[in-house]
């Protein structure tokens, strides 16, 4: 089968203007409880989509751990690529790709570090052997082999063994602030809908349509 074989038409749903909630984090949220309630496989899961200051992209999964009226939030190490990346050009994507609900969202703002608090408080609700694996890890640096990793959470396990594991200091999390986030539903004859709510200047949010 070739590529050009690889063709659904789309026909679950549709999306109109009428059916938007009146900001987009409860028309997310809605979506979002639809996405659980399908059990798709990590619904959390983003694409964030990142550029150095002379463009350079890249993009790679991370997962939502937060979302409210202030903007959607992840936590990474400040000190890999992402990291590097958003120190220079604080603006990214996220995508959430519902591909069994024909859906898709697409978010574009700007990013802001979260406060040490809301780090330390997301950090120690973790598993403890995450928390471990926040250390031993020196995100996107090169390493040798598997064991330097495995070697790192013996040492660590024996240092903090019956006592809390201290937040890294290189650790944490970032909210994006949204300008802008696109509700996309597939439709029949790739004739998808596309709602787009843009914040103005005011703080409110207009809805425009897309062509698909």
């Amino acid at each position: 089968m070739s590529l050009a074989d690889l063709r659904k038409d789309y026909s679950l749903s549709g999306l109109l203007e009428k059916d938007l909630a009146r900001d987009p984090f409860r028309q997310f949220d809605k979506w979002f409880q639809e996405a659980q309630a399908a059990k798709l496989v990590e619904p959390n899961a983003m694409t964030l989509a990142t550029a150095t200051r002379d463009g350079r992209p890249a993009a790679r999964t991370v997962l939502l751990k937060g979302v409210d009226g202030r903007g959607f939030v992840f936590f990474t190490n400040y000190e890999s690529r992402k990291g590097r990346d958003l120190a220079e050009n604080p603006r990214a994507s996220l995508l959430f790709p519902w591909l069994a609900l024909e859906r898709q969202v697409t978010i574009e703002g700007a990013i802001t570090k979260v406060s040490r608090e809301e780090s330390a408080a997301y950090f120690h609700s973790r598993p403890r052997a995450s928390q471990l694996g926040a250390w031993v890890s020196q995100q996107s640096s090169l390493i040798t082999g598997r064991a330097v990793l495995e070697d790192a959470m013996k040492t660590l396990e024996k240092k903090y063994a019956g006592i809390e594991v201290p937040v890294p200091p290189a650790w944490g999390g970032y909210r994006l602030v949204p300008e802008t986030v696109e509700f996309w539903q597939g439709r029949r004859s790739r004739l998808h809908d596309r709602l787009r709510y843009r914040r103005e200047a005011s703080g409110d949010w207009t809805v425009e349509r897309l062509a698909p």
